[in-house]
């Protein structure tokens, strides 16, 4: 597709749109989730504890946890309007499935995150210190409550559980009461739920451990006895708590990546043999470190070229087993023809399946799946180097510490982004991805599916959608920068007088710029 061709086709710019403001917004997102929760437990150890490091913790945090909150809310809403208008097929054909996620995370899990987080802001020094240490809890409820709402959603349309599809209507619809509670117990969703929870705490954990480590050796080098202090007394606990938040998460996240993956070789095989660049079904697969190429869609084509291979790895990762087989794209793409064609209503609505590639763009996926795990490794060596730097009651003041600390904060931002371009992408040539194992069964869930194209809106000309990708890209993109500068703005403020603040009084102008 040339250049002018790509500028004219509303599918493709509606899916560039989609993907440009859901990176953005997802940039935010983790760190509302880690923040909430981290802020949280630092309010509840100055609470138990009474120590004020915890409290010039959570104020500092809880600073950043409002301007990152503030700009999520702004950068989502443009989500759901998409749904509506761009994409207004799509959600004529799943409107029934994700009616009741969707109002439940705004009208419960919205609610209760942004009244208790204005409580949280103005109750400084107006409500008692357990209520509103309880606020700050009942927000961290309602920002992972909004997590999994918003989570059930997608992972439906990564399969498809409790649904029945309405040929009438020509909509999917879900099988009564028990098919919502069948959304709610969808593997997927559990799956996806973990890992993105465990990975917003890495991501978090070296955002806290970034900027402690930063401040905690600069203060010990350039601040004299109150420097020192400073950093002793109030850096260097935040930089233990950021590190053990990174090594907790870092865990976690391998760990859910990894069942995870194995849940997707099964529900969703092209994406995970696009992933692992596997061209035809193979014992013993190898991993692929990089790789240059598509896989061919025939066993006869040219080959892609692979830079360092490891013998049975691919293998292990999908199965436990280094000698397991693990499919191909080409076997795949063979099999899903076969399967498609078998079904009476996919036939009926898209035709022949032969005409279809339902292979995922190989390279975005191959890629964005090792930049996804590789950025990880940042995190890793920060937590090593920091717990080794501050053995034995050590306060560090190596300046390339603190400089490497910054230096690893944006990673995990492109690791999460990268996951979700892996996921999404791997979902090709499909926006609701057939179930598989129902459609195998001749069960009529696997009547449900939906090819991406069908999914647009034909009423919304490709003008109208290019003029508004070109506007939300700009507008977010001036976002970002607001965002970038607020944060590096009270970054940079650090602390107020240490040696004076536990003489104050703790009131609400702890958060002053929330008025």
């Amino acid at each position: 597709m040339d250049i002018l061709s790509a500028a004219l086709d509303t599918v493709a710019i509606g899916r560039w749109q989609f993907g440009i403001t859901t990176v953005y917004h997802f940039f935010l997102v983790p760190l509302t989730i880690g923040l909430s929760l981290c802020v949280a437990i630092m309010q509840s150890l100055w609470y138990a504890t009474g120590k004020d490091a915890w409290l010039h913790a959570t104020r500092f945090f809880g600073k950043l946890l409002l301007i990152n909150f503030a700009l999520g809310v702004a950068t989502g809403i443009v989500q759901e309007f998409q749904f509506g208008m761009n994409w207004s097929e799509y959600s004529r054909y799943v409107g029934d499935i994700f009616g009741a996620p969707l109002a439940i995370e705004a009208l419960l899990a919205f609610f209760l995150e942004s009244t208790f987080l204005g409580l949280w802001i103005f109750g400084w020094g107006r409500l008692s210190k357990g209520v509103h240490l309880l606020m700050i809890w009942l927000v961290t409820a309602g920002v992972n409550l909004s997590a999994l709402w918003i989570l059930a959603a997608n992972s439906w349309m990564q399969h498809p559980v409790g649904t029945i599809f309405n040929p009438a209507t020509g909509r999917a619809e879900l099988d009564g009461v028990g098919g919502f509670f069948q959304l709610l117990l969808n593997p997927v969703l559990w799956f996806t739920f973990s890992h993105v929870i465990t990975s917003a705490w890495l991501l978090t954990g070296t955002f806290i451990t970034g900027i402690a480590v930063w401040w905690m050796t600069r203060a010990a080098r350039e601040g004299g006895e109150a420097g020192m202090a400073q950093a002793r007394n109030v850096w260097r606990p935040v930089t233990i708590f950021g590190l053990w938040v990174i090594v907790i998460g870092g865990l976690g996240t391998t760990g859910t990546g990894h069942f995870q993956g194995q849940e997707l070789v099964e529900i969703q095989p092209a994406k995970m043999a696009a992933a692992e660049g596997i061209c035809v079904d193979t014992e013993a697969g190898a991993f692929t470190v990089a790789m240059f190429g598509d896989c061919p869609l025939d066993r006869d084509g040219v080959q892609p070229t692979r830079v360092i291979t490891v013998p049975g790895v691919a293998s292990f990762m999908a199965t436990n087993s280094f000698t397991a087989p693990v499919e191909g794209v080409a076997d795949v793409q063979e099999r899903m023809v076969d399967l498609m064609n078998s079904n009476e209503v996919f036939v009926e609505k898209y035709g022949d399946a032969s005409q279809y590639n339902f292979i995922p763009p190989q390279m975005p996926v191959f890629w964005s799946f090792r930049i996804m795990i590789g950025t990880a490794a940042f995190s890793a060596l920060l937590a090593l180097w920091g717990l080794w730097a501050i053995r034995k009651d050590r306060v560090p003041t190596s300046v390339w510490l603190g400089r490497f600390g910054i230096f690893s904060i944006p990673m995990p931002f492109i690791g999460v982004a990268t996951g979700w371009i892996f996921t999404e992408m791997g979902r090709q040539p499909w926006v609701v991805v057939p179930n598989l194992v129902s459609m195998q069964a001749g069960d009529p869930l696997g009547d449900v599916n939906q090819l991406t194209p069908m999914g647009i809106s034909t009423a919304v000309s490709a003008g109208q959608m290019l003029t508004t990708m070109i506007l939300f890209t700009v507008l977010y993109l001036a976002l970002g920068v607001v965002w970038v500068w607020l944060m590096r703005r009270y970054v940079l403020e650090g602390v107020s007088d240490f040696s004076d603040e536990s003489k104050k009084e703790v009131s609400a102008q702890a958060l002053n710029f929330g008025y």
